[in-house]
């Protein structure tokens, strides 16, 4: 393996420098759980260090976390967010998979690094039948599948070329005995090209750093973080905080035409930026009698196309075609889903189709897709369901902390369009206070665009 490695120093050198960015932040949470440092090498090994790597069994990451595996150490998947292709999140993960490992079988590295590829459980049984048949029980003689037994030769490899780069001829990326990256906290969702032209950054570049995010944006909530440069830190933050700061007051309230002249005062010059509102109702989202659901068309429209799949058989997969539905279909349809080979911003069934959508429980929970009469998504007019959508329907439920989140326009609208489009969403979820919830229902609003500030509104005019 070591000879594999050296026939190619070109090759060999870009797969070393894949680590620049997140092998000192992997070497110091190993120092923190007293762990070898050279363990440091393993994502060379998993996937090359490549946070987008996806192996043919379903493993993600830099460590290729199996799923099940990646549930027991707490790493999140949604539609938006999977914590598996996140390096940091992932490698925090990781190394308490590893400390677990080592200890389980008395910090002998071969055993750990056999253990970690092939799972404990397996290895404990080779041990065991190796025992009780009088055999030797270090990794070498012990019955394990081809892959586990290539690992380890290959990790002594690449760590014999590290120590020894001299000897072999090689010259080592030079990389930084310090922290390399830091994070920067931004407001709402956010779009990560609209995110790279505010930093400066390539999207390719961003994407890597924070490749958990697995679509267009971060995932929907109050705050994104976005993993970047360290040096980069303290110039994004003075750019961000100088223009919250000569444009706004967080603390004051402004009425919806004064927020839009502050959003569209910083706004992107390469992108139309989404606005977005958040409304605080006075629930309690903990009650189930209290959680708000539903979907309201807006007067005008969200500024944007929509992707709608509809689940249809029949006339009314005719009548879906015709209407302008992107994916039109039922088991076909369903297999897309599956084989996640289609996107789509709204899933539209049939009340016939629903014993075909039931099965998808698990793919389109998950990604909020899953239709709902509530929200006017399961419905046998499907013309009908498709104009909402694309004209702007927005769906909203409460957050667990009693907040409606959703789009509202593009900052490029005019003020009276987006407060005909806010006030409309907050007619419709008047309608909807619980017969439980007591008090104010309609609490504090805000807006902000996609890499704007937030600001609060004058719920006044609103109301």
């Amino acid at each position: 393996y070591v000879n594999a490695y050296l026939s190619n120093p070109a090759q060999l050198n870009k797969l070393l420098e894949k680590g620049r960015y997140f092998i000192y932040f992997v070497l110091e949470e190993l120092e923190r759980y007293r762990l070898p440092p050279e363990l440091a090498l393993l994502p060379y090994i998993e996937s090359n260090y490549d946070p987008f790597s996806i192996s043919a069994s379903g493993a993600m990451g830099i460590w290729q976390f199996m799923p099940a595996t990646a549930r027991i150490y707490g790493l999140r998947d949604t539609w938006w967010y999977e914590q598996r292709h996140d390096p940091l999140v992932s490698s925090k993960a990781a190394v308490r998979y590893l400390a677990y490992l080592h200890n389980r079988f008395n910090k002998e590295i071969t055993y750990t690094l056999a253990a970690y590829n092939g799972g404990p459980t397996l290895l404990e049984k080779r041990i065991k039948l190796n025992k009780k048949a009088g055999k030797p029980t270090d990794y070498k003689n012990l019955k394990l599948p081809k892959q586990t037994q290539e690992y380890v030769p290959k990790f002594k490899a690449i760590l014999a070329i590290v120590l020894n780069a001299e000897k072999y001829g090689i010259n080592l990326p030079d990389f930084p005995n310090k922290q390399v990256l830091s994070n920067i906290e931004l407001d709402g969702q956010v779009e990560i090209l609209a995110f790279s032209e505010f930093a400066g950054l390539k999207p390719e570049f961003v994407y890597k750093l924070n490749a958990g995010y697995t679509k267009w944006a971060s995932p929907p909530g109050n705050k994104t973080k976005f993993n970047i440069h360290i040096e980069l830190e303290e110039t994004i933050n003075l750019k961000k905080d100088k223009i919250i700061q000569e444009n706004h007051d967080p603390e004051k309230s402004y009425s919806l035409d004064e927020a839009m002249q502050i959003l569209q005062s910083v706004k992107s010059d390469k992108f139309d930026e989404s606005v977005d509102i958040a409304v605080r109702l006075g629930v309690d989202p903990n009650k189930s009698d209290q959680n708000v659901r539903g979907a309201v068309t807006l007067p005008n429209s969200l500024g944007k196309e929509v992707v709608v799949a509809v689940f249809a058989d029949g006339d009314n997969a005719n009548e879906a075609q015709q209407a302008g539905a992107d994916f039109i279909g039922m088991d076909d349809l369903a297999e897309k889903f599956t084989k996640e080979e289609i996107s789509v911003d709204v899933v539209i069934s049939t009340n016939a189709a629903m014993k075909v959508v039931g099965k998808l429980g698990q793919v389109l929970g998950p990604k909020g897709l899953m239709p709902n009469p509530k929200t006017g998504t399961v419905s046998d007019d499907v013309v009908s369901a498709i104009k909402n959508v694309k004209a702007g329907q927005v769906r909203f439920r409460t957050d667990k902390n009693g907040i409606i989140h959703g789009c509202i326009g593009k900052v490029s609208f005019e003020a009276s369009k987006i407060k005909a489009n806010a006030s409309a969403l907050l007619e419709e979820l008047k309608k909807l206070k619980p017969a439980s919830a007591k008090g104010v229902f309609i609490g504090s609003i805000s807006i902000n665009s996609t890499m704007g500030p937030g600001v609060k509104i004058n719920s006044g005019e609103l109301i």
